[in-house]
């Protein structure tokens, strides 16, 4: 798994717009990565969600935010118009970023990998400057604690 001062890896993923996604255009400002295991769930339903409400903070601390599921475009498009989300959602149906960040984990069927609840902030310079793993996917990460890093 990645951690705290490492140089994030960077990742080339289609966005539920349709639109590519390379984590390294972003690098200059602060760029949140919200791995979520699955659309329409509850937990994750209610995280990309309070991540939506906290869009203002976000903005002024001038980060972006990034949903990230092993989801098709098409899951995650349905997702974020049923939810109204802020942010794009992109999907990593080929687990590259999932197995880069090191939370790859198995997911309700026999043999289905999806990605960890997990939190990384990525600072201005490409290194990760906060980490969050969840200890199963039903945990939710401190909302507070990633928008105050994102704020400091």
């Amino acid at each position: 798994m990645v951690a705290v001062g490492e140089v994030a890896p960077d990742f080339e993923l289609m966005a539920n717009d349709r639109t590519i996604v390379r984590l390294s255009e972003s690098i200059g400002n602060r760029v949140v990565l919200a791995f979520y295991p699955a659309a329409f769930t509850g937990v994750c339903t209610k995280e990309m969600c309070t991540f939506t409400d906290s869009m203002t903070r976000l903005e002024v601390a001038e980060a972006e935010i990034f949903g990230i599921s092993v989801d098709s475009i098409f899951a995650n498009a349905a997702f974020s118009d049923a939810n109204e989300l802020g942010f794009p959602l992109l999907s990593d149906t080929n687990r590259e970023a999932t197995e880069a960040y090191g939370i790859a984990i198995p997911f309700v069927m026999p043999g289905y990998i999806a990605s960890q609840r997990a939190i990384f902030v990525i600072d201005p310079n490409g290194i990760i400057g906060y980490s969050w793993v969840a200890d199963n996917p039903g945990q939710e990460p401190d909302y507070d604690a990633v928008i105050a890093y994102c704020e400091s």
